[in-house]
C-alpha cells in the first residue's frame, strides 16, 4: 500500500519513524522522572519540568515534519518559523526541562560519576563557554544567511540535515551556557555572561535587518521581509524570557550572599 505525504492523506515512513522516535523520547523522560521520584532519596519531579520536555520535543518534532516543515523548503518565512522554533524555543524548553539532571538521578551512582568527570573535561569547558557557544549559535546563522549555503541545503539532503542539527545543538549549548539549570562544572559569572548575552543579542537583532535588506540567494524580498521581521520580533520575545531567568538567578545568587554573610556576622558577634 502507497504511504502518501503528509497534506494529501497520510504520513511517508520516514514522517512515522520521526514521530514514533518523538514520541519514545517523551516516554522515557516521563518513565524516569516517574522511577525517580518514587525514590526516597530524591523528590518528586517537578511538574513544570515534563511540560518543559513535553512542548520541547513538539517544538523540534514540527520543524521537521508536518506542515511548517514541508512549507519551509519553499517560503522563507516559514523557514524562520521552524528556526524560532528548533532553534531557540525548542532549546529554551529542554534547557528547562533539565534532562542531564533527571539523567544523574537515574542512574546508578558509579554511571553518575563517569557522566559527571566527562563533563569536567576540557572540551566542554570550551564548549559551554558564553563566547564559544554565541559564535556557534549566532556565527552560524550568519554563515547560513549571508552565503551561499542556504540556498545548497534545499538541494542536498545531508547538507539540510546536518544545518538543521547545528542549529538545535548551537541553541541548546547556547541557552544551556546561559542559564544554568543543569549541574555546570564550568560555571561563569553573571556579569560575563550577561555581557556576552547582548552582544550575541545585538549580532541576532542585526542579522534579522540585514535579512529584510539583503534577502539569501534564491529568497523573494517580500518572503525575506516577513522572515526577518519574524526573526527579529519573535526571536525578542525568547530572548526576553531567557533574560528574565538570568536576572532571577542572579538575585537569588545575590540574597543568598548576603544572607550567608548576614548569618556570619551574627556568629562572629554572638
Amino acid at each position: 500500500m502507497k504511504v502518501s505525504h503528509w497534506g494529501h492523506g497520510g504520513f511517508t515512513f520516514t514522517e512515522l519513524i520521526i514521530q514514533l522516535v518523538a514520541l519514545l523520547g517523551i516516554g522515557l523522560y516521563v518513565g524516569a522522572a516517574v522511577i525517580s521520584s518514587r525514590h526516597g532519596r530524591f523528590r518528586p519531579w517537578p511538574r513544570h519540568r515534563y511540560i518543559c520536555w513535553i512542548l520541547g520535543m513538539v517544538c523540534v518534532t514540527i520543524t521537521i515534519i508536518g506542515p511548517i516543515a514541508h512549507r519551509a523548503h519553499s517560503d522563507f518565512t516559514f523557514h524562520m518559523i521552524g528556526h524560532l522554533l528548533l532553534g531557540m524555543l525548542a532549546p529554551l524548553l529542554l534547557v528547562f526541562s533539565a534532562p542531564i539532571t533527571l539523567l544523574l538521578r537515574t542512574v546508578r551512582v558509579n554511571t553518575a560519576r563517569r557522566i559527571s568527570r566527562l563533563l569536567k573535561m576540557s572540551y566542554f569547558r570550551w564548549i559551554t563557554d558564553p563566547v564559544a557557544a554565541s559564535l556557534l549559535n549566532v556565527g552560524g546563522l550568519w554563515l547560513l544567511y549571508t552565503t551561499d549555503l542556504y540556498q545548497m541545503m534545499h538541494h542536498h539532503l545531508f547538507l539540510h540535515i546536518l544545518v538543521h542539527v547545528h542549529v538545535f545543538l548551537a541553541g541548546y549549548v547556547f541557552t544551556a551556557s546561559m542559564i544554568y539549570i543543569d549541574p555546570t562544572p564550568h560555571r561563569t559569572s553573571f556579569v560575563y555572561r550577561s555581557t556576552v548575552y547582548v552582544l550575541a543579542l545585538a549580532a541576532h537583532e542585526i542579522l534579522s535587518k540585514y535579512i529584510y535588506a539583503h534577502p539569501p540567494n534564491g529568497v523573494p524580498s517580500l518572503q525575506a521581509e516577513m522572515g526577518g521581521m519574524w526573526m527579529y520580533y519573535g526571536g525578542d520575545l525568547i530572548d526576553v524570557m531567557i533574560i528574565v531567568v538570568m536576572f532571577y538567578q542572579w538575585y537569588q545568587s545575590r540574597r543568598s550572599l548576603i544572607r550567608s554573610r548576614a548569618k556570619g556576622q551574627l556568629v562572629r558577634e554572638g
